[in-house]
């Protein structure tokens, strides 16, 4: 049963006005029933009339605001204020001006978010690559309706679409615009509905017009060919990747990657970029690069700004002295939005219901709509020469006997009883004679009504031309091609968005180059981390430590080394020798915990210094199970920082290893009885949190301690040696600590 509200308050006697009889009251109504009255006609209010576009490429908001400009003459016309347009709009989009106004700067050619605009403006509309190029208000700015734009207007007064009510009922506007090409494909256009969304990636004007008339041609042509992928207005480099545009083109859903294009300046020595994917902003990317040069992962740039000025998109990274340009670029597209993903969703609104179309069948659904709206056009014409054809004809009669029509127009005494004769005096209808007793003076001549008689041969030719289109598919769609053509031939522009193969180390999963040479690396039980170099470590190996630390690992390795630092809490936290600063032995190094942002109150179990992710990890429980990890299983495609359930936690951690092959080791309990296994007797394990097997027996009050790697060569444990598994072990007093335990 679906939960009710409560009364909270008892019905009163009111003997006032009725209609606060119930004030005060909170009435019973199920959810269900609120969601169905109340959320259900919201959501289809968003979907329908807000948020996702029509098979004209343009939503409510967007056709309210250029129809107003299409009516106050602004297609011809000089500019005139954004406010006055922005107050005209009202008229139809009742949503306040702010809301308007947002709506006219992305569409105005200032603001560089189409691939051809709709608005020739004048003034500052912000840049849509600019998170904070904030646009001018409106009273500062001008617009007027782009040349382009004829094309979304044409005939559309010849009854080409429907024209319904606004929203109280005191104007007429077009239920859709009679665009003469794909729209829906030219300009991008994204929505966030309830429940869905769309998001539309723009095509080439003069590819989808080739596209378009080659589908009307041949329905089973391969679309493809023509609109091989999308074309942003900030240009940026497309990675080919014919799987994905191909699915974009049959499904409507899929996902590209776009690079920023740069350019390098030998004499400054810096990178220049000068187109970003559509995805990202300016100040998105230097927030990026500065992040990264915080953390010490970009010591190659010595300066970043953004220089964008009146000549369009500039961002400088300056480079220090020896830097390889490509190498940089190459690591800095897998690290910042330089390089990013557009994922494509074409969901767009067919007869009130939205649907996920591929490029094809969108381009279907626009010929059909455009032949709709051909067809309408040539009714409406053939309707109007068939109107004047009929009043010529009563015309032609009056030719017989101008004289007569003259004498009956004068002998008649009551102007309403003009028509009237004339129609029974020339056996003409009401029309007709309405026609001739409206003509001047000066035109009852013969000359005159001759010229206008000679028409009816060429109405009655292009009627009978106009009824034979109509009931003939291919010469609409001849029309419709020719349209096109002229399109194509008028806006057509060359692609700015440049395919390119992708390099061999684009991958998400590529390691970025860092600078390699040898290190010392310390970590301390409290969990401080220290990189020092080989001069630095001969000059002084007194290390300074907190009060009751301890170094409990020490690796000679190089600066590219990846670290697996395992927390108290089952989780790994992958980082590299690179990210952090050198330092000195008399230093305190880095907090691992802090500097890994781990968890309130976790502290680093083990970590383990990898040059490869070769070997296997061993986890030894305080329950005398011991687990043999294979270190693949940590290794991911992606540069995921934190993993989770990177052990067991079935049993606390009472020790961990890092072996990069077999070996012998020698597993010990608290009491002092210990067990030398060979790693080859234990299986390894994919699985990261797998228990492991059992080591070993432990005795009551008694728990497995420390692990230890002992040579081949040592024959001190000897005597330790496990024949069978589990085994109590022997005691062993001796052997010493381990510094692998925590």
């Amino acid at each position: 049963m679906p939960p009710k509200k409560k009364v909270e308050a008892p019905k009163k006697q009111v003997t006032g006005n009725a209609e606060f009889a119930n004030a005060g009251l909170t009435v019973e109504q199920p959810l269900i029933e609120t969601l169905e009255t109340n959320f259900m006609p919201y959501a289809m209010s968003v979907i329908v009339s807000r948020a996702i576009p029509e098979i004209d490429g343009f939503k409510p908001s967007h056709r309210k605001l250029l129809y107003t400009m299409y009516k106050m003459g602004l297609l011809t016309g000089g500019r005139t204020k954004s406010a006055n347009i922005v107050g005209q709009t009202m008229r139809l989009n009742p949503h306040g001006d702010q809301a308007i106004y947002e709506t006219m700067v992305r569409m105005t050619r200032g603001n560089e978010a189409l691939l051809h605009p709709y608005i020739d403006s004048k003034g500052n509309f912000g840049k849509a690559y600019s998170r904070d190029m904030a646009y001018a208000a409106s009273r500062y700015t001008e617009a007027k309706l782009d040349a382009f734009s004829a094309e979304l207007f044409r005939d559309i007064d010849r009854d080409t679409v429907e024209m319904v009510d606004n929203y109280d009922g005191t104007m007429k506007e077009p239920a859709l615009f009679p665009v003469t090409f794909p729209a829906i494909l030219v300009n991008s256009n994204i929505g966030i509905a309830v429940g869905m969304a769309s998001n539309i990636c723009p095509y080439n004007l003069r590819e989808v017009c080739d596209g378009a008339a080659a589908l009307i041609r041949n329905p089973d042509c391969n679309v493809s060919k023509y609109l091989r992928a999308p074309d942003f207005p900030g240009g940026g480099l497309i990675l080919n990747d014919p799987a994905a545009f191909e699915q974009i083109i049959q499904t409507g859903r899929g996902s590209i990657q776009v690079r920023a294009r740069w350019q390098y300046d030998r004499e400054k020595n810096c990178i220049e970029v000068v187109e970003i994917p559509p995805t990202t902003t300016v100040e998105a990317i230097i927030d990026k690069l500065v992040a990264l040069a915080k953390e010490n992962r970009l010591r190659e740039v010595s300066d970043v700004r953004d220089e964008t000025d009146l000549q369009g998109l500039k961002l400088t990274m300056d480079l220090k002295r020896g830097v390889d340009p490509e190498k940089l670029m190459s690591r800095l597209f897998r690290c910042t939005p330089l390089q990013d993903s557009f994922s494509a969703n074409f969901n767009v609104l067919i007869a009130s219901t939205p649907r996920v179309m591929g490029v094809r069948e969108l381009l279907n659904e626009w010929i059909a709509f455009r032949t709709e709206c051909v067809r309408r056009r040539v009714f409406f014409e053939k309707n109007q020469k068939q109107e004047k054809l009929h009043l010529l004809e009563g015309l032609q009669r009056i030719l017989l006997d101008i004289d007569r029509a003259i004498r009956i127009i004068r002998d008649t005494r009551e102007e309403a009883q003009v028509v009237p004769n004339l129609m029974e005096g020339f056996f003409i209808d009401e029309v007709q004679a309405e026609y001739v007793a409206e003509i001047k003076l000066r035109h009852l001549n013969r000359e005159f009504i001759l010229k206008r008689i000679n028409e009816i041969a060429g109405l009655r030719k292009e009627i009978a031309d106009m009824e034979q289109t109509l009931g003939d598919q291919k010469r609409l769609q001849a029309i419709i091609i020719d349209e096109l053509k002229d399109i194509a031939r008028k806006y057509g522009k060359p692609r700015r968005s440049e395919l390119i193969e992708p390099d061999g180390d684009s991958g998400e999963g590529a390691a970025e180059e860092t600078e390699d040479y040898p290190v010392h690396l310390f970590v301390s039980r409290a969990g401080y981390f220290k990189k020092i170099t080989p001069a630095s470590w001969r000059m002084s190996s007194e290390h300074k430590l907190k009060e009751g630390d301890e170094i409990v690992l020490e690796d000679e390795s190089v600066n590219s080394a990846e670290l697996l630092v395992f927390s108290d809490r089952c989780q790994l936290y992958k980082t590299r020798a690179a990210d952090f600063e050198e330092t000195k032995a008399s230093a305190m190094g880095d907090y691992l915990p802090a500097r890994l942002e781990m968890d309130e109150g976790e502290g680093v179990a083990y970590t383990a210094v990898l040059r490869s992710y070769t070997g296997f990890m061993l986890f030894l429980f305080e329950n005398g199970k011991a687990a043999k990890i294979d270190v693949s299983a940590y290794e991911t495609k992606t540069r995921r920082r934190k993993l989770i359930a990177a052990y067991s936690d079935k049993s606390p951690l009472a020790a961990a290893m890092y072996c990069p092959e077999e070996c012998s080791v020698l597993f010990r309990t608290e009491n002092g009885r210990a067990t030398l296994v060979q790693t080859e007797r234990l299986e390894t394990k994919t699985t990261k949190n797998a228990q492991g097997v059992q080591i070993l027996t432990l005795k009551k009050n008694d728990r497995a301690a420390s692990l230890l790697r002992v040579s081949p060569e040592d024959e001190t444990y000897k005597r330790c040696a496990a024949k069978t598994l589990p085994t109590a072990g022997v005691l062993c007093k001796d052997a010493p600590g381990s510094q692998v335990t925590f």
